[in-house]
């Protein structure tokens, strides 16, 4: 299976560079995932009336740090950009650093008189990983001097920080935010209960895994990046007994689903933990939990688009994607959203 499999044109201007005001306004297209079937709703809030009394709709409720931290290096003083990606021990990070050539290890790096990193390693993703030392709390420091991290085919300032959060963020240990879940405001979210349907929160901590770009030919070839996630003993309870009865597990977001099916079992149940999970979800992977998913429109030849043609086919999706070119979709992080049921 080829990575341009998963390939289509998509017009530079339909790349949404700001969120809509309010949340729940984006635009919603429906995919039959059986028949391939399209509609177009006019409005996100739309999404009520796909659900039914007794579904399972399961959100991600970490959130995104201000990951993007800049720096200087001690001896040249040249200009050093830092993302936070995964803590790895005490004081330690995997992070991406630019520009890496000029970041061997040992080199120190200065962000301010508070905060100092070395180089300590390289990982195998061309990372580096750092170990960092700071005069007062590290957690108050980096709220203070980073930055959120925005994807980078966004290139407009995003004056509300707040908005590339979701409303439910709870779990600080991202590096981008599981964007299918921007659309979901909390009038909606107490709507979507008055109607039996079923919250659950989960979490994945999203880092390089989900964004990092296929650089393979052949799809089987490519090796995700490791990403921590948690499963409650209450949320697995709920999911299980919903499944076992019959009813829908909806995943909000890529990172739900790949959550949910790396801490299902082969007999179908949702074991409760934690745990780190590389999985690689493609066509030919069949679904052990996942029924349904609420998901945003996602870059040509990513992870994300198999993930949602193996769901619901890939020439199902592709289709759908080039009837939302047609219709001119936004696409992406602060883009409309899809409903594959």
């Amino acid at each position: 299976m080829k990575v341009t499999d998963f390939d289509y044109n998509l017009p530079e201007e339909l790349i949404a560079q700001t969120p809509v005001y309010p949340r729940d306004s984006s635009r919603l297209m429906i995919l039959d995932k059986l028949t391939g079937n399209i509609e177009h709703k006019h409005a996100f809030t739309d999404i009520i009336d796909e659900l039914s009394e007794g579904d399972v709709i399961v959100f991600n409720n970490t959130k995104v740090i201000p990951a993007r931290l800049f720096g200087h290096r001690k001896e040249s003083g040249g200009k050093v950009e830092v993302l936070l990606l995964t803590p790895c021990g005490s004081n330690r990070w995997e992070c991406l650093v630019k520009p890496g050539k000029k970041c061997p290890i040992g080199q120190e790096i200065i962000f301010d008189h508070r905060l100092t990193a070395t180089v300590i390693d390289k990982t195998d993703f061309g990372g580096r990983i750092v170990e960092f030392s700071c005069e007062g709390v590290f957690d108050d420091i980096i709220e203070e001097l980073g930055q959120m991290p925005l994807p980078p085919y966004i290139h407009e300032t995003l004056k509300d920080q707040d908005r590339y959060q979701t409303v439910y963020a709870e779990h600080k240990g991202s590096a981008a935010a599981p964007t299918a879940g921007l659309h979901f405001t909390p009038e909606l979210l107490k709507r979507i209960q008055d109607k039996g349907v079923t919250e659950v929160f989960i979490t994945l901590h999203v880092g390089l895994g989900t964004f990092r770009p296929v650089s393979v030919d052949n799809v089987e070839n490519h090796v995700m990046h490791s990403e921590f996630y948690s499963v409650s003993e209450d949320a697995a309870a709920i999911i299980n007994q919903a499944k076992k009865a019959g009813k829908r597990i909806i995943a909000v977001g890529t990172t739900s689903v790949r959550t949910l099916e790396s801490a299902t079992n082969e007999a179908g149940i949702l074991q409760a933990g934690s745990g780190n999970t590389e999985i690689f979800i493609y066509p030919g992977y069949t679904y052990k939990m996942v029924d349904a998913l609420i998901t945003n429109f996602h870059l040509p030849q990513s992870t994300l688009l198999m993930l949602i043609s193996a769901l619901a086919g890939r020439d199902h999706c592709l289709n759908a994607y080039h009837e939302a070119v047609k219709e001119k979709y936004r696409f992406f992080s602060f883009g409309d959203a899809m409903f594959i049921r």
